[in-house]
């Protein structure tokens, strides 16, 4: 009984940054859009939503368990609560600092999957019409993340003291942000922080654009190794994978990575502005 007061607890600052960020982001997509997507689209992402994340809790408890269990200790503690520059200062510089640093476990394990878990990283990349809430991934996703990206950060721990739950407010927000289609972006913040035009390209169907822009919170890691692709003004491509359509239904949603390159798995959908597309 513990243990899942102790879960609903540690969830609670991802739901409050996931809601935050799917409410405010779809308001501004609604208000500002720079292509307006279907209500049904967002529906759907957020039924996917409420499937994956329990299952996702689900793994990262029983990772933790397991790794309190075996008992090994961080081997880097990396001090950055940012005590030192005061309350008002360590409350903004350290989830910032935090987040960084997890961008950069986080861009080597968006390398790891599209490297060696692409097929079920390309549920995903499947998506046409992507907006805040209709971002979606498979199932699978919380077992790889726990094998990829917790096992290497219980290892290296970056103590932000009392900033951690708003650390995880902000980059739940800022995954919301980047997958929206609202007309707005960070000015001159986006040579230093994603924003969604540059997320966009990481998504596109065009082939110049494949593999770049792994960063989901800074573009300093894509720049620093090399798989930084800056947009152009207008640039806003069209988003999904050629060799198949998005999920439409949850069988289609759970076997979409055994469905991948086969032939009969290669409908044409219709493209994000199409007319069936537009509220």
């Amino acid at each position: 009984m513990d243990q899942f007061a102790h879960l609903l607890e540690s969830a609670r600052p991802t739901a409050i940054g996931m809601t935050f960020g799917f409410a405010f982001m779809t308001a501004l997509e609604l208000l500002i859009p720079r292509t307006k997507q279907s209500a049904a689209g967002r529906i759907q992402g957020l039924f996917f939503w409420i499937l994956w994340i329990p299952a996702t809790a689900i793994s990262f408890a029983a990772f933790r368990a397991l790794w309190a269990a075996i008992g090994i200790p961080p081997l880097i503690v990396l001090p950055l609560d940012f005590s030192w520059a005061g309350v008002l200062a360590a409350a903004v510089l350290a989830p910032l600092a935090g987040a960084f640093v997890g961008d950069f476990f986080f861009y080597w394990f968006h390398r790891g999957q599209h490297a060696f878990f692409w097929r079920f990283h390309a549920v995903h990349h499947s998506i046409r019409d992507m907006n805040a809430v209709n971002a979606f991934h498979h199932p699978s996703e919380g077992v790889i993340q726990a094998l990829l990206y917790l096992l290497p950060t219980s290892l290296i721990v970056a103590d932000t003291g009392p900033a951690v739950p708003m650390m995880t407010v902000l980059i739940y927000f800022q995954a919301s942000f980047i997958h929206s289609p609202a007309a707005i972006h960070l000015g001159p913040l986006r040579h230093v922080l994603v924003d969604n035009r540059f997320h966009r390209i990481h998504h596109s169907l065009q082939e110049e654009h494949f593999d770049r822009n792994f960063g989901a919170f800074t573009t300093f890691w894509d720049r620093l190794f090399g798989t930084a692709w800056w947009p152009a003004r207008e640039e806003w491509p069209d988003t999904g994978l050629a060799e198949v359509d998005q999920p439409r239904n949850v069988r289609e949603w759970v076997t979409l990575p055994w469905r991948f390159g086969r032939p009969e798995a290669r409908p044409v959908p219709e493209l994000p502005d199409s007319p069936a597309m537009v509220q």
